[in-house]
């Protein structure tokens, strides 16, 4: 299987994943989606960075 293909396959479960909240609770996505409107630039950088961070550790521990 080539990297391309894998990436894609990433994706897609990417989507069915954010998806879920969405579709299960529209109401609270949507207060979600409120409230991280309001968050500041910093605040919002540092979550990414964070995420990015356990997500690499977590693929690390898991391969």
């Amino acid at each position: 299987m080539d990297i391309w293909h894998q990436l894609a396959i990433a994706v897609c479960l990417m989507m069915v994943i954010e998806g879920i909240i969405p579709f299960l609770a529209p109401q609270r996505w949507r207060k979600m989606v409120q409230y991280l409107a309001e968050i500041n630039d910093r605040d919002m950088r540092l979550m990414g960075f964070s995420s990015m961070l356990i997500g690499t550790i977590l693929l690390y521990i898991i391969n």
